[in-house]
């Protein structure tokens, strides 16, 4: 049972160290139905139950987050002797794209956590002591609520892995935007930036398809984590995907973001693969598209950090997939900045929505016909110091608990782009 978060609770967490375990028994631990996970490279977080939920809305929901953690986590009693990345009292969030969005944006703080960094794993317990379970109030800043129940669990036992089951399998069809659709909306972009009225715009397509409610969707995290090692695989309140554009990423006060904008399919060949990098390296569109980007979050920053640094050209970020233009962007951040409060400063970037953002959050209002929810939204994860690994919510889809799987895909689109292409 869940009730709204009140003055008087705090949240209590114990991390211990336990036997390492095997990549593949670290998603196994997750619940089938709903997991809560953040991976990269075998490494990470895996989170069962829920002792705290915040849901937040409208246009102040990140800022009204930081806000919230802040004093959630200035409340706490923490002790982790553990001292890796994600141990500690830790928050999944996942974050509607726009203001106005349907889709809650909420904080999760499980009560357990599994977590594995570098050879070491953990455990952490979380209880919620104190407070009530009276509905005290509702809107924009109000949270979902605290439970309790896990204070009877020995503290440093891992839960038992369950096998993964056989991945779901089905055949996404357009949604909102046919092929015929899409491409008259991007006409009607090209033709905004032609006239002067904006820069660069990111539009999306959704697709749709159903797989069984009670599939386990660890096996597609799963697959996911194996495909795209060097993403961030996520699973946070029935979004889940593996992003390769890291918001940000804080720790002790050092910050790092990966900025990507301008992309093209990979070769079948070798020889081909290098053309299209080389070619990518090299495109006018691109290169436009990808400094459009790196400005939005260099200028987004600065309120923020006390030093930024950002390499001058952007170099080709290979995936299994694609080739990527990206920019890694290193800061130094101020001492009263949180890792939430660089994703409210950053959150849209023109990666994912365009230049100049107001502009271009109204042309992509106008044209495109559907919410994309926390699709292109940032979604990660936050530790009672601030720290923690954000990504924006790409090469993801949103499964209800129907199991009504709607998927998103988004282009950068500026000056020469080819509607057709």
């Amino acid at each position: 049972m869940s009730a709204s978060v009140s003055p008087g609770v705090t949240l209590r967490a114990i991390s211990s160290v336990v036997e390492a375990f095997a990549v593949e028994s670290l998603l196994e631990c997750a619940d089938p139905r709903d997991p809560l996970v953040a991976l990269r490279r075998g490494d990470g977080i895996v989170g069962i139950g829920e002792a705290m939920r915040l849901q937040f809305t409208g246009p102040d929901r990140l800022t009204d987050a930081a806000r919230a953690w802040r004093d959630v986590a200035e409340r706490a009693e923490v002790a982790d002797p553990v001292h890796r990345p994600g141990s500690g009292l830790v928050a999944f969030g996942t974050f509607a794209f726009a203001d106005g969005s349907s889709a809650p944006s909420v904080l999760i703080v499980p009560e357990l956590i599994v977590g594995r960094h570098d050879g070491v794993c953990w455990v952490t317990r979380v209880i919620a002591v104190g407070g009530s379970d009276t509905n005290d109030g509702e809107g924009g800043g109000e949270g979902e609520g605290a439970s309790g129940g896990a204070s009877d669990r020995p503290l440093a036992v891992a839960p038992t892995p369950q096998p993964i089951g056989e991945r779901p399998r089905a055949t996404l069809a357009a949604a909102s935007l046919s092929r015929e659709q899409f491409t008259a909306v991007v006409g009607r972009v090209v033709e905004a930036i032609r006239g002067g009225h904006v820069e660069k715009v990111v539009i999306a397509r959704d697709a749709t398809a159903s797989i069984p409610p009670d599939a386990d969707r660890r096996a597609l995290l799963h697959e996911l984590a194996d495909r795209y090692p060097d993403c961030l695989t996520f699973g946070v309140d029935g979004l889940i995907g593996a992003s390769p554009e890291t918001l940000v990423s804080v720790h002790a006060g050092e910050a790092s973001a990966r900025v990507l904008a301008g992309s093209t399919a990979r070769g079948a060949s070798a020889a081909d693969d290098a053309a299209a990098s080389a070619a990518l390296a090299t495109s006018t569109k691109d290169l436009d598209e990808h400094a459009f980007a790196v400005h939005s979050v260099l200028d987004a920053l600065r309120p923020h950090v006390q030093a930024v640094t950002a390499s001058e050209l952007p170099f080709t970020l290979k995936l299994p997939n694609l080739w990527h233009l990206a920019t890694d962007v290193e800061m130094q951040l101020a001492e009263s900045s949180s890792a939430l409060d660089i994703v409210a400063a950053l959150h849209p970037t023109a990666a994912v929505a365009g230049s100049p953002t107001d502009a271009a959050l109204a042309l992509i209002a106008e044209l495109e016909p559907f919410d994309r929810g926390r699709y292109a939204g940032p979604v990660g994860w936050i530790d009672q110091d601030g720290d923690g690994e954000w990504v924006i919510a790409l090469r993801c889809a949103s499964i209800d608990d129907d199991g009504l799987l709607t998927a998103y895909a988004g282009a950068g689109i500026v000056a020469d782009s080819d509607p057709v292409s």
